[in-house]
Order: C-alpha cells, then structure tokens, then sequence
C-alpha cells in the first residue's frame, strides 16, 4: 500500500517492506530482520503471520496505515503496527501493541533496520554509547555486541536515539518509552555495511502499552543537526533542565563550577570469595589511609593554591569500599572514626571544599547484616541474580523499590553523628540497566525501577546535598549535578584497544548546559594528552584520581607519564578556568577540521571556541563576542 503524505511517501506490504521515501531519498528496511524472540519457539517473523490485515488511517493530526498481524504458527499474539506521518512536523510515528498477549514472547525487533549498504565513509551512523560514537559504514573493527546488549538507559546509551546518515541526507530514531527498549548494531569487519534497529522488552512477561519510534528525515545534516533536534524534543516534553535551574534549588551547583576534582578513598577489603580476591599477595586485598593523611592532603592542595576543590571519598565507612552494602556503618574506626570523618569535613569546609561521599544502593551484599533474599531482585524464573565480581564478594540485586528507604536511613545516620556531605554519589544507578523485579512482594517494571532511582537522588536534593551518579544519562538529567564521568567510549579500554568508532561529544551536545562532568587529565605514554578533552568539552578535571580496581573503570596507571602535583594543578586550573566561562553554555556546534579526525573544534554559544590537534597534542581556546 503506497500512500503520499505532505511530501513524504509511505509504500507498506504487510511482508514488511517498508519503504519512506524523504526530500527525494529513499529508505528502506529489511524484512527479515523484523522478528519476535519466543521462549521456547525461537525467532518468529512477522511477515510469517497467517492472518495480516492493513488499511488507511487518519487521525485528524496523522495520516498512515494500520497493519494486524494475527495466528502465527508458533504463538497466538496479535499484533497491531501502524506507520503514520504527523501532517504538522513530518514526523513518521511508528508504534506497536499487542491485540493479544503471549507471556513467552521476550522481544520484538519491529521496525527493522534500514538498509544501509553503501562502503563509504560519508554512511556513518550515530550511537549513543557513552558520550557518543560516529561510525563509518568503512569502519575496520566488528561492531555487534555491546555490554548491556543496547538497551537504552544505561552507559549503552546515555540517550534513547539513534542516526544514520548518508552523503549528508539522514534521519534521527526516537525511542518515546526507552525503558523497556534497546538496539541491535551489526557492523562487520570494514563495512560495507551499519544496519542498527530498535527492540522492544516484554515488562513483566507482557508488552503492556504501545511502544513508538519516531523518525524525522533531514537533508545536509551531520551530527550537530541531529542533537539540536533531539534537544528540541526534550525541551518540549519537560525534560530539559540545566544547571541554572538546578542551582535555585541547591546553590552549591555554582560552588562545583570551578572545581578541580579529587578521587581518594580509606579502606579497602577484598573478601576471600570476590573475583578480585589475591591469594597470591594477600597485601594487595587490604589497605588502609587514614582520615587524617586524606586532611593533610587537603591542606596541601591548598598550601599549593588550589581554590576549589570537589572530593570524593570511596571506602570511608567500616566495612571498606564496595562491602557489606546497603550497611555501610560505623565509619571506619581504624582510620579515625567519626571524629576523623569531622575534623576532615571542617577541614574542606574551612577551605570552601566540597566533599562528596560514595555509597551504593543496587549491589546487595550477602555479608551485610540487612541482606535478606527477600529483598532482592528476582527474575522472571524466580531465581535471584547473583555474582562475585566485586571486592565485597557474593552479591545479588537491591530491589530498587526498596532502595529508597535504606537511602534515607543511612543519610539519617550520618546526619545524627554531625557529617553533612555537601555531595553523595550513588553508585551504578546511572550507568547500568534499569531492573525488573519479579518478586511477588515488590513487582517492579524498569520503568518504574529508573523512578525508584531518581527518588533516591530527589531523596539528597531535598537535603542539599549534590545528586551524582557512576555515568551521565538522560532519564537522569531532572535531578544529577555530576557524574563520576561522562567519557568517550574509547576511555574506558586501554590505548591500544581496539575502537567501535569515532569519539563524539553527543551527550554534550545536547545536555552540556545541565550537568558537570569532570575528565581524565593522564598523559598516556605514546598516546594522546587527555587534557585536551577535558578542554574541547567544557567540562571539570581531575586532579588526581585513585582507581578503585587495577586497569578497571578507565583507570590504566602504568601507561600514565608520571607528573608533579604543581604540574597536575598548573593544567587543572587551565581547565577550571574555561569551565567558569561555559559551564552555563550550550555547546552549539562540534567539527572535524577539514575532515580529520584528529583535529577537532567545539564552539559554545558565549562565542568561546576550543580547537585541539591530536596530532601536536596542542589546542587553542578562541574567545570572541557572541552576537
């Protein structure tokens, strides 16, 4: 069925083909790729229905088709898909529901990928991993399967869009309820092709709610377009909130502007029956510093001049970093206790310091004397996800409904023995996959789930104390200040690794104004200056930062030029500098300079614009008026 809607044109059999054709260029997807994911049957095609109906629609603000699928071989769902285009803004909508629901139907990759075959470097498409990735249809390394298999929501993707784009003419995917969705990217070995498509995820053995993707068509656009255009959408939906919004509700916002950022912590503790655990080098499991080396720490950054200054302390409670979680009481006696956690405190607030102290409210410890496996997360077979990966040993998953309350008891603690963090950064929230609970005392969707977590953070906002999390994330943006990191995919591999991309600044081109992100400032032996991303990005340096696990996180010390404090301080100031000038600015536009990738520029809206050559490891920072 062809139709012609403004100047678009929808051509849609129920075998599904479906071909748009925009301005004169045409995309088409493919067929097999839209599918069903059945418990027991496998794959299941849509175009393999036994009964498919497809009519016009006409909404009165839309017009399109109307497809029911029906009496698959293998499951009786049914299913309704419409294709429409919004007659005001272009927009093609496409949107899935279920007619009727089959409880072991997991996922539904509909719409299929585009075809996107052509081995040139002008195809590229945009992800949103992390900060963001370009990647050229050309590409030398495979691109399949990403850690949290693409589901939005999470460090697979700080925001719930993705592009394509070829010889100039693209389209930007957005996923309205990226909750209980993600994407699948298959990228060979040097191309020739990208084919990157959306899925959906049954919520608690069904689909619920209608699921839609939208698609809007641009000519000459590039990857500035499509995050101006996804920062329109959150504008209009309420979501958007910046920094100077944020700061009328807790004024130590504009007290982090500035800010050189320090990461320390007090006592680690690998348990016997962690992953991490050394039997080998039983010294390496433990160590200790105490509060009073962290105080003279801190008078030293400002014997040496250092004005601002954000840190953040891991392992200050008894049990040591990453144990006995969410019981993380008394703070650690052998490092001074409560007194030394205060005269630590006065010591910052003397100086006009701010310190941040890092907690944890998903990884459920089983040595933590409130772990009970009725409050943790089970899965949709009943069974208790669990592993021992991290130093405090056997885990399973805090419910997140539950999250809220042990937030508020320990905070209520804290405040009952007179520390007032003035920052608390709960970790993992932002950076891993929103969870499901199946327990019939706690039922959770991940939709709820994520609201859980921003309850936790409002939870600190109405204590005014700064909200920070693991990563940047878009569901997030209402109530985090800052993020541990918010860094380029390739940071978290060593040097040498091999890439999935082209590191761009796509979060930052739409959020830069609404949150501080603080970057890596290590020369990497025979590598690249990472000043010089803290510098195009506009964002916070760190100072110094202590790894909480070796070559782990982003963390890779042995390949780090060794550099002096006063060295370190001289370039984080630099940063610190720039950041006052744009921390409130939007980031308007970022290039490759003559197509290259290693010389890049970013101009901000105050007229300011940072260039960097990755090649002679130099930049320049361009203040002009804006007009």
């Amino acid at each position: 069925m062809k139709e012609k809607i403004n100047d678009m044109i929808l051509d849609w059999d129920v075998d599904q083909h479906l071909r748009i054709c925009a301005d004169g260029v045409l995309w088409e997807t493919i067929p097999e790729q839209a599918y069903m994911e059945h418990d027991t049957e496998g794959r299941i095609y849509l175009k393999d229905a036994l009964h498919k109906t497809l009519r016009k629609i006409d909404t009165g603000f839309s017009k399109g088709m109307l497809m029911e699928l029906s009496d698959f071989r293998q499951s009786e769902i049914a299913l309704a898909l419409s294709v429409s285009v919004d007659i005001t803004s272009n927009e093609v909508y496409c949107s899935l529901s279920t007619i009727k629901e089959d409880h072991q139907i997991h996922k539904i990759n509909w719409p299929a990928p585009f075809t996107f075959e052509e081995k040139k470097d002008t195809y590229y498409t945009l992800l949103t991993v992390q900060q963001g990735i370009l990647l050229p249809n050309t590409w030398e390394n495979e691109v399949k399967r990403l850690p949290f298999h693409g589901q939005f929501c999470c460090a697979d993707a700080y925001m719930p869009w993705f592009s394509q784009i070829k010889d100039g003419n693209g389209y930007i995917a957005i996923i309205r309820q990226p909750w209980d969705a993600g994407y699948d990217i298959d990228h060979p070995a040097n191309g020739p092709y990208t084919h990157v498509g959306v899925y959906w995820l049954s919520s608690l053995h069904e689909m619920r709610y209608t699921r839609t993707i939208s698609y809007q068509f641009v000519k000459q656009a590039d990857h500035n377009t499509m995050c101006q255009i996804y920062k329109r959408y959150v504008k209009e939906i309420g979501h958007f909130t910046t920094l100077k919004e944020k700061a009328i509700r807790n004024p130590h916002v504009e007290d982090l502007i500035g800010c050189m950022f320090v990461h320390k912590g007090i006592k680690t503790h690998v348990s016997k029956n962690s992953d991490f655990f050394d039997p080998q080098n039983p010294d390496k499991n433990n160590s200790l510093t105490t509060f009073k080396k962290r105080e003279e720490e801190v008078k030293e950054y400002a014997e040496k001049g250092v004005k601002q200054l954000y840190y953040h302390l891991d392992g200050w409670a008894q049990p040591g970093y990453d144990n006995q979680h969410p019981d993380y009481f008394p703070i650690c006696e052998e490092a001074g206790g409560q007194e030394g956690l205060h005269h630590l405190l006065d010591t910052m607030n003397t100086y006009g310091y701010l310190l941040g102290l890092h907690d944890q409210y998903r990884d459920f410890y089983h040595e933590a004397d409130s772990y009970h496996e009725e409050m943790a997360v089970w899965d949709a077979h009943q069974h208790m996800p669990s592993h021992k990966y991290w130093a405090g040993g056997v885990q399973s998953y805090l419910c997140s409904s539950i999250a809220p309350m042990f937030v508020k008891r320990n905070f209520e603690k804290l405040f009952q023995e007179g520390i007032y963090p003035h920052a608390s950064y709960l970790d993992v929230f932002t950076c891993n996959e929103p969870d499901e609970c199946y327990h019939p005392l706690h039922r959770v969707t991940r939709k709820e789930s994520l609201a859980y977590r921003e309850q936790c953070f409002a939870y600190l906002e109405s204590k005014g104390i700064l909200a920070s999390s693991e990563e940047a994330n878009d569901w997030a943006i209402k109530h985090l200040i800052f993020a541990h990191y918010g860094p380029y995919h390739s940071m978290m591999h060593a040097p040498d690794a091999l890439t999935i991309g082209i590191d761009v600044p796509l979060f930052n081109l739409v959020y830069h104004e609404c949150m501080i992100l603080p970057w890596p400032m290590e020369k990497i032996k025979g590598h690249d200056d990472q000043m010089l991303f803290a510098l195009l990005n506009g964002g916070a340096p760190y100072l110094e930062k202590d790894g909480a696990y070796p070559n782990t996180d982003g963390v890779f010390t042995e390949m780090y030029e060794q550099l002096t404090l006063d060295e370190k301080i001289r370039r984080s100031q630099i940063v610190c500098d720039l950041q006052k000038k744009v921390a409130h600015c939007a980031m308007i536009n970022h290039s490759f300079v003559e197509g290259d990738y290693q010389v890049q520029t970013i101009t901000y809206d105050n007229g300011i614009k940072v260039l960097i050559n990755l090649h002679t490891q130099q930049y320049q920072i361009i203040e002009e008026s804006s007009h």
